[in-house]
C-alpha cells in the first residue's frame, strides 16, 4: 500500500510540474523533493510516471522548471558525491536523481535551442556543490554538465556504494574526495591483481549511474551525420580529460569487468534461470561506455605521426610541456597496454565472450547466452585500431582464430536478416584489417576441427576453407543489402590467397562457382563495377598458383574442370549486338540481382538463415565507401617486407607508362589494379544514362586487362597431360587426377611470378562517420528496458521497422 501512495506522490509531484504556470524556486526544497526522496521508486517506474508528452510540455511552457529540476537534481548528485552517500537515505536520493535524469536528457538534446543548457553556468549557484575547497574564482565557470560527470566519476568510486569499502574499523572514515580510487579498481585484470567479493547491490548501483552517463553521451545521436564533421562529443572529451582524477582507475574497472566475465560461470546448467546475473547488466553497460569513450580526435594521430617522422622539425616549447598520445585519457591509456599478460587477458576475454553462443551441450538451452557481441565487436575493432601491440599480439599466434571462428559464425547467421546488416558490415571491416597482414594468411593452414553449428557444407580443411565456404553462403544466399559488401569479402581472399597451402576440394569448387556466376555476360555488362569481381577472383587464382601451387591440386583440378569459364572470359563477345542480346535476358528476369539470382545452387546440408521478424527495428546506416577508398595497396618485396604503393597516376599516364614499358612476361598486379580499379569518369559516362546498357568501347577497355595468362599457360600445359593419362590408364576416378597433379610441376612454364599485392584497410571520414552511427545505432537497440532514446527525435540515422 506504502508502494503505490509513494507512486501517487511522485507522479502528484510531476503534474505539479506541468501545471505551474509561475517558476517554481529552486529553493522550495519541500517541493523538489518529492521528485527522489521516494525509496522504493525504481528506473521503469519513473520512465512510466514520467512521460514524454509532459516532459516536452515542460520543456515548451514552463522551462524555467525544467531547468530548475535538471540543477536541482544535478545538486543533489553532487552532494551525495561529497558525502559519500553514507546513509540508505542518500543513496536513495542519488539512484532516483539518475533516473530522473536518464528520463529527461534527451529530451534536452532533441531540441537545439536547449542543447546548450547544461554547458551553461547557473548564476550564482557556484559549481552546484563543490567537490574541492580550492580555486574559488574558477567556481564560477564550472558548467553543470561538468558537474554531472564530476559526480557520476565521483560516485563510481563511492565505498559502501559502488565499490567495496577498505575500512579497517568502525571508526575509520573514508573520504570519497581524497581516497585513491587506483586502490578500488572493480575487478582484477589489467594493472589489477586483488579481485574484489562480488557484490549485487554494488553492480546494481554502478549500472545506474553508468545509464545515466551512457545518456549524457548521447547527445551525438541528436546530431545529423556528416563525414566533414571534426567536431567531438563535449561530454566525452570532458570526462575523459585530465579533468577527471578517476579516469585510469575507470578506464581499467570497465575493462577488467569486460574482459573478466564469464557468463558460463560454474557451468551448472540453466544457472541463469535459476538467479539473474546481475554483472551481466553492468559489463553490457561497461562494453558500452567503452565503445563510446573511445573516440579518437580527428587528426590528432596523424599529426603526432608527422611530427616523429619529420624529425628535422624543432618542437616548440609547448609541443615538449604536452603529454604525448592523444588528449582522450581512455584512448591514451588503451594504446599504452603492452605487457604480454595484459593483452593476453583482453584477447582472451573478448574470444570467450564471443565464443559464447557457439556453446554446444547435450541440454537444450542450458547455458546462458550473451546478446551483446556487437560492441565487442567493435571494442575488438577499437584496440587494433589504437594500439597496433595488441593487433601484432593477435596475430603473432593461432589466437586470432579464436577470434575468427566466432566473426564468421555471426556473419553466417546474420546474412538473411536485414536488420542486421551493421553486424555484417563490422564482421567484414574487421576481417579486411586483419587480412592485410601476413601472419593472418599463415595463420588460416592451421587445421579446422571444431563443431561449430554453422548451416554450411560439411568439409574437412584448414581455417581459410572456412572462410571461403561462409563467404560464398554469404554471397549467394544473403539478402540484397549485402552487395556493397561483395568487394570487401573478395579483397579479403586476394589478400590471403598467397599463403594458402591447401584449399580443400569443397573450398575450390566455391571459388570456381563465384568466378562462373560473375563472369556470366548479363552480370558483367549489367553494372559498370561487377567486372571488379572477376578481376578480383583471378588475381587469387593467379596468386594461388604462382606461390602454392605444390599444396592446391584441388583447385588445379576445379580449375580444369571449369576451364570452359576462362575460355569464355578470354572470348567475352563485346560486339553491340551480343551486349544487348545478354542483357535482353537480365531483362526478361526482372529479379536477378548478384546476391541470388546469379548463382543459383543450392547449398548442400543447410537450412536458410533466418530472416528478420516483422516489425523489427532496425537502424538505416550511413552508406559506407567503397573498397578503392578504404583500402590502400602494398607490394610485399622477396625479403617480405611491405612497400606502399603511390597513388596511381590518372588512366591516360598509367597507359602511357606501359606503351614505354613493351610487353612484359610478368602478370603485374600493381599495373592492373592501377588501372583497373581507377577507372575514369570518362569511362563510366560512356554507358547510356537512359538504361545503363555498355557499349563495346567500355567492355574492351576492361577486357584486354583480364589476368589470364598464367591460368591459359596452366591450361595449355595441364589439361593435355590430363586427358592423356586417363585415357592410356582409363581413369575415371578422380582421387588418380589429383595424385597426378600433386607431384605434377610448372616450374619454368607459367610467367615470372608478379609481386604479391595486399590492399591493406585505411581508415577515413567515410568509415569514421559510418562506425559512429553503427555504434550509436546498436546503443540505441540495446537500451529498450527502459526505451531510454524511444520516440525521440534521433537524427544521428532513422529507425523502420523491418
Amino acid at each position: 500500500m506504502g508502494n503505490t501512495d509513494s507512486k501517487l506522490l511522485f507522479r502528484k509531484a510531476v503534474i505539479q510540474l506541468t501545471t505551474k504556470t509561475q517558476p517554481v524556486e529552486a529553493t522550495d526544497d519541500a517541493f523538489w523533493d518529492q521528485f527522489w526522496a521516494d525509496t522504493s521508486t525504481t528506473v521503469q517506474d519513473v520512465f512510466a510516471l514520467v512521460p514524454a508528452a509532459e516532459i516536452r510540455a515542460v520543456r515548451e511552457e514552463s522551462p524555467s522548471n525544467l531547468a530548475t529540476l535538471c540543477y536541482k537534481a544535478v545538486e543533489r548528485l553532487v552532494q551525495g558525491a561529497e558525502s559519500g552517500c553514507p546513509s540508505e537515505r542518500e543513496r536513495h536520493i542519488v539512484l532516483n536523481c539518475s533516473r530522473l535524469l536518464t528520463r529527461i536528457l534527451p529530451y534536452i538534446f532533441e531540441d537545439a535551442d536547449w542543447r546548450g543548457f547544461f554547458w551553461s553556468t547557473v548564476p550564482g549557484a557556484g559549481r552546484a556543490g563543490r567537490l574541492d575547497d580550492e580555486g574559488e574564482d574558477d567556481d564560477e565557470a564550472r558548467p553543470l554538465a561538468e558537474s554531472l560527470l564530476m559526480a557520476i566519476a565521483n560516485l563510481l568510486f563511492c565505498p559502501d556504494f559502488t565499490v567495496q569499502s577498505h575500512k579497517k574499523s568502525a571508526d575509520q572514515v573514508e573520504d570519497v574526495r581524497s581516497i585513491d580510487s587506483c586502490e578500488y579498481i572493480w575487478e582484477a585484470g589489467v594493472g589489477f591483481a586483488q579481485s574484489p567479493p562480488l557484490n549485487y547491490v554494488h553492480d546494481l548501483n554502478r549500472t545506474e549511474l553508468l545509464k545515466l552517463l551512457l545518456t549524457c553521451f548521447s547527445e551525438a545521436m541528436y546530431l545529423s551525420p556528416s563525414s566533414e564533421s571534426r567536431t567531438l562529443n563535449p561530454w566525452v572529451t570532458f570526462f575523459c580529460s585530465v579533468e577527471n582524477r578517476h579516469a585510469l582507475p575507470l578506464f581499467t574497472s570497465l575493462l577488467n569487468v569486460v574482459c573478466a566475465y564469464d557468463p558460463v560461470g560454474y557451468g551448472i546448467p540453466y544457472n541463469h534461470l535459476l538467479f539473474s546475473d546481475y554483472r551481466e547488466q553492468l559489463v553490457e553497460q561497461a562494453v558500452q561506455i567503452l565503445i563510446v569513450t573511445l573516440e579518437h580526435e580527428a587528426g590528432s594521430s596523424t599529426g603526432s605521426a608527422l611530427l616523429a617522422l619529420d624529425a628535422s622539425a624543432p618542437p616548440t616549447a609547448e609541443e615538449e610541456q604536452e603529454p604525448a598520445g592523444p588528449d582522450n585519457l581512455f584512448v591514451n591509456y588503451l594504446s599504452r597496454i603492452h605487457r604480454e599478460e595484459d593483452l593476453g587477458f583482453i584477447l582472451k576475454g573478448l574470444a570467450r565472450l564471443l565464443s559464447n553462443p557457439l556453446v554446444q551441450t547435450y541440454l537444450p538451452r542450458s547455458t546462458k547466452k550473451i546478446q551483446f557481441h556487437q560492441e565487442l565487436l567493435i571494442l575488438f575493432w577499437k584496440f587494433c585500431d589504437f594500439n597496433k601491440k595488441f593487433l601484432f599480439f593477435v596475430l603473432k599466434s593461432s589466437d586470432v582464430l579464436d577470434m575468427l571462428v566466432p566473426i564468421l559464425f555471426y556473419l553466417n547467421d546474420a546474412r538473411a536478416d536485414q536488420s542486421r546488416v551493421g553486424l555484417m558490415h563490422i564482421g567484414v571491416f574487421i576481417l579486411l584489417l586483419l587480412s592485410g597482414e601476413r601472419n593472418f594468411g599463415v595463420r588460416l593452414n592451421k587445421p579446422y576441427t571444431l563443431p561449430v553449428p554453422m548451416d554450411i557444407p560439411v568439409f574437412s580443411g584448414n581455417h581459410a576453407d572456412l572462410v571461403i565456404v561462409v563467404f560464398h553462403k554469404i554471397v549467394t544466399s544473403g539478402h540484397q543489402r549485402l552487395q556493397p559488401l561483395f568487394d570487401c569479402l573478395l579483397t579479403i581472399i586476394v589478400n590471403i590467397s598467397p599463403y594458402l597451402k591447401s584449399l580443400s576440394m569443397v573450398a575450390a569448387n566455391k571459388l570456381l562457382h563465384l568466378l562462373e556466376a560473375f563472369s556470366t555476360p548479363w552480370f558483367l555488362f549489367s553494372s559498370t563495377q561487377n567486372h571488379h569481381l572477376v578481376f578480383f577472383l583471378l588475381e587469387v587464382f593467379n596468386n594461388i598458383i604462382q606461390y602454392q601451387f605444390d599444396g592446391n591440386c584441388n583447385l588445379v583440378y576445379a580449375i580444369i574442370r571449369k576451364r570452359n569459364v576462362f575460355h569464355h572470359l578470354a572470348n567475352l563477345p563485346s560486339d553491340e549486338a551480343s551486349i544487348q542480346k545478354a542483357l535482353q535476358k537480365k531483362k526478361r528476369s526482372p529479379r536477378v540481382s548478384r546476391a541470388n539470382s546469379a548463382v543459383s545452387e543450392s547449398m548442400e546440408g543447410s537450412t536458410p538463415a533466418v530472416p528478420a521478424e516483422p516489425g523489427t527495428l532496425k537502424i538505416c546506416l550511413e552508406a559506407t565507401p567503397g573498397i578503392d577508398k578504404i583500402t590502400e595497396k602494398s607490394l610485399v618485396t622477396e625479403n617480405g617486407s611491405v612497400v606502399a604503393l603511390p597513388h596511381p597516376d590518372p588512366p591516360q599516364a598509367a597507359a602511357d607508362n606501359r606503351a614505354v614499358g613493351g610487353a612484359s612476361d610478368t602478370e603485374s598486379n600493381s599495373e592492373r589494379d592501377h588501372e583497373i580499379l581507377t577507372e575514369s569518369e570518362s569511362t563510366r559516362s560512356r554507358l547510356s544514362t537512359e538504361s545503363g546498357v555498355a557499349n563495346p568501347d567500355w567492355v574492351l577497355s576492361w577486357k584486354a586487362k583480364l589476368p589470364l595468362q598464367t591460368i591459359m599457360r596452366l591450361l595449355q600445359v595441364l589439361v593435355p597431360q590430363v586427358e592423356k593419362i586417363c585415357i592410356d590408364k582409363g581413369l575415371t576416378d578422380e582421387s588418380e587426377i589429383l595424385k597426378f597433379l600433386q607431384h605434377g610441376t610448372l616450374v619454368g612454364l607459367l610467367p615470372i611470378p608478379h609481386p604479391i599485392l595486399i590492399r591493406k584497410y585505411q581508415a577515413n571520414a567515410g568509415t569514421a562517420m559510418w562506425f559512429r552511427t553503427y555504434t550509436w545505432g546498436v546503443i540505441y537497440l540495446r537500451n529498450l528496458d527502459p526505451p531510454i532514446w524511444y520516440d525521440t527525435d534521433i537524427r544521428l540515422f532513422d529507425i523502420q521497422r523491418i
